[in-house]
């Protein structure tokens, strides 16, 4: 059920609320010192059975599929070094993308959106061609974002891939740099007071928490959607990892629906939370509203340039296809009748235009 924004206690969120593996940019060094060790959960959020998609994932990098070591620097169309904080802004908000980590996805690129037409992928390799990498390989970033109000506090957007024992090591290019590209940003973990999770897969909390479960953001609350903790197995790593350390600490703020996260001040503006569920149970992505300008950050409504192609493309991975397909058809709908930057976690050029309200797919466009 959908809570109406800044109706009651649950629809607005008040400012000051309480090895065989994927390698990328930065592999094979770590910048924390973490030592935790990976917790076993080849099942999916959402306590399915089965193998299950990090299953699936570790299986493919064990195999050695796809050529796992290549930097996203060489083959297939022209790369260039990515850089690891990008701004824009609307209206009061600095919005940061921050990337973690750079890497290659196991497997084959169409294997994991198999309902793609020959347009599709022809339109998508015009959107972000870095994504497409030699012999059919899917070349991706992993990507925060922050949001800088005035005054310096900042709202985090995900937390990356982790260190180098996070959950996600079994296939995902750790470890992360956020850590590292936060300072880069001028944001220290004080100057974090929220922490939004879009959803619960591992390339997305892993530096959410430090190695004994503290909060990494000390003074922040972590918000993620009742419906996404709620689907959780309990012996899921995401929730032995995250969750649990989070409730533990007091800092771990579940809500329903759309609410409002905060505002920007004297000169208007907000941060907006949106339900965009499919791709896990209690997926959420960000609308940054500055009034003039606005930055939609998407999570994984999306995850490859095909499914702005085309938003009816399911990926392999989502759990509900059906439920990802209307809120990707609906967020790239309320994007473009707002004229709303996309944000994006994994296309390998952060920030996309998707064309004004009523135009197709050849609108879509990278933001410079």
């Amino acid at each position: 059920m959908r809570a109406d924004e800044g109706a009651g206690g649950r629809g607005h969120v008040g400012e000051g609320a309480g090895r065989g593996v994927l390698r990328g940019e930065g592999a094979g060094r770590r910048d924390d010192g973490d030592t935790r060790s990976a917790r076993p959960a080849d099942a999916p959020p959402g306590g399915r059975t089965g193998v299950g998609r990090r299953g699936v994932l570790r299986g493919a990098a064990a195999t050695g599929a796809a050529a796992l070591t290549a930097p996203a620097v060489t083959g297939g169309a022209t790369a260039v070094a990515a850089p690891r904080v990008v701004s824009r802004s609307a209206g009061p908000f600095e919005v940061l993308a921050l990337l973690d980590a750079r890497g290659t996805f196991p497997g084959q690129l169409r294997d994991r959106f198999s309902g793609a037409s020959e347009q599709d992928w022809r339109l998508a390799e015009r959107i972000d061609p870095g994504s497409f990498g030699p012999d059919g390989t899917w070349r991706l970033d992993f990507r925060c974002y922050a949001v800088r109000r005035p005054g310096g506090r900042v709202t985090l957007v995900d937390t990356g891939i982790g260190p180098a024992d996070s959950p996600a090591a079994g296939w995902a290019p750790v470890p992360g740099r956020l850590p590292r590209v936060l300072a880069e940003a001028g944001i220290s973990p004080s100057d974090v007071d929220s922490v939004v999770l879009t959803h619960l897969h591992e390339d997305h909390y892993g530096w959410a928490v430090g190695p004994d479960g503290t909060p990494a953001f000390p003074e922040a609350r972590y918000l993620l959607q009742r419906s996404e903790t709620a689907a959780l197995d309990p012996a899921d790593t995401a929730m032995t990892y995250v969750v649990r350390p989070l409730r533990r600490s007091g800092r771990l703020t579940e809500v329903d629906g759309a609410v409002r996260l905060c505002g920007g001040g004297r000169r208007g503006g907000a941060v907006h939370l949106r339900p965009t569920p499919g791709h896990t149970p209690g997926h959420q992505s960000v609308l940054v509203d500055g009034g003039h300008r606005r930055i939609m950050v998407t999570g994984d409504v999306l995850v490859h340039a095909v499914q702005l192609a085309d938003p009816a493309v399911a990926y392999a991975f989502e759990q509900d296809p059906v439920t990802a397909r209307t809120s990707r058809t609906r967020l790239l709908a309320e994007a473009r009748a707002r004229g709303a930057l996309l944000a994006t976690a994994h296309l390998t050029r952060p920030f996309v235009h998707p064309g004004p309200a009523g135009a197709g797919p050849a609108a879509v466009r990278t933001a410079h």
